[in-house]
């Protein structure tokens, strides 16, 4: 399973890390925004999950996530927000997210997040 992690902090990226490398047979690629998570994607081909955090200099979450769905309707996309306002969570939704987590979390949190989101996404439309 290919994972990506998009956010400008290393250490929340070394904490996602921590999460997933605990799930099975997991490649994880990493991008600092917007751009260079597109980017990671167009040179590593599709993945199989996307933890996309929203507030990131150059490109945010939201643009990146509406750039994704112009060629990808299926990949799994996780929101990651230290915003909890509803509006903003179903702007995520609309855009085309999967799920969301509210930092600060617990790593059983985002575990189940992860795992939530990827049985939704394998069950047939």
């Amino acid at each position: 399973m290919k994972i990506l992690l998009v956010d400008d902090s290393r250490t929340m990226r070394n904490i996602w890390k921590r999460v997933v490398s605990g799930l099975d047979d997991c490649e994880i690629l990493e991008a600092g925004d917007g751009q260079e998570g597109l980017k990671t994607i167009s040179e590593n081909g599709p993945v199989d999950l996307v933890l996309l955090d929203w507030n990131m200099p150059n490109m945010d979450g939201l643009t990146m996530l509406k750039k994704v769905r112009e060629n990808d309707k299926t990949t799994p996309v996780i929101m990651v927000t230290t915003e909890a306002e509803k509006l903003r969570i179903i702007d995520a939704i609309k855009a085309g997210a999967n799920n969301y987590v509210v930092k600060p979390f617990t790593p059983d949190a985002l575990k189940s997040k992860i795992n939530e989101t990827l049985k939704k996404a394998s069950q047939p439309a």
